[in-house]
């Protein structure tokens, strides 16, 4: 393994070990010292996140490292999230998220389009990244199409980039030639 493949392997790690965190804490209000030690940092290991020997130093460290992006506040017993911790939060969790399929497809398509200014680009590829990940489908530049409800999902999009006015949610009830996007999404 080469040494950029082994500094991208470690940083992955530093991720998914933040990732737990944030959870962590998100699931339990607050993260105290005493309560890292024996639960999470025995599940993070287990994870292969953090090596066994130098468990709590990894922990704290990237706990602390957190602290100075702004992501939680340590008040010298316990940490917890702030408000850009909550918003790093909900960006991961989209990341991975999957919508779940009804049983029956209301014969209306989904069509996201947006916009975004170039001095967001960041923005703009992100969200082109979750709407991938999440299974949309790229009908042509920034205009995706999902067959399913998903309202709520780009509410938090719009909401948590800032990008509600760049970002448009059409509920449409015909699309021409979407013989491809029914196979697409096995709907014939």
């Amino acid at each position: 393994m080469g040494k950029l493949e082994e500094r991208s392997r470690k940083r992955g790690k530093r991720k998914h070990l933040q990732d737990v965190i944030l959870n962590t804490i998100a699931v339990a209000g607050v993260l105290s010292i005493g309560l890292l030690a024996p639960n999470v940092i025995g599940a993070m290991s287990k994870l292969g996140l953090i090596p066994n020997k130098r468990q709590k130093e990894y922990v704290s460290s990237s706990a602390s490292k957190m602290v100075k992006k702004g992501l939680l506040r340590y008040n010298g017993k316990f940490y917890e999230l702030t408000t850009l911790g909550q918003k790093r939060l909900r960006r991961w969790s989209l990341n991975h998220f999957k919508f779940t399929k009804p049983k029956k497809w209301d014969k209306k398509w989904r069509v996201i389009i947006f916009d975004i200014p170039d001095k967001k680009r960041k923005i703009r590829d992100l969200i082109r990244s979750l709407l991938k990940s999440a299974g949309f489908y790229l009908l042509q530049e920034s205009v995706w199409v999902y067959p399913y409800d998903c309202e709520d999902i780009i509410a938090l999009l719009k909401t948590d980039f800032g990008v509600g006015k760049d970002l448009l949610y059409l509920i449409v009830e015909e699309l021409e030639n979407d013989k491809h996007l029914r196979e697409e999404f096995n709907l014939i």
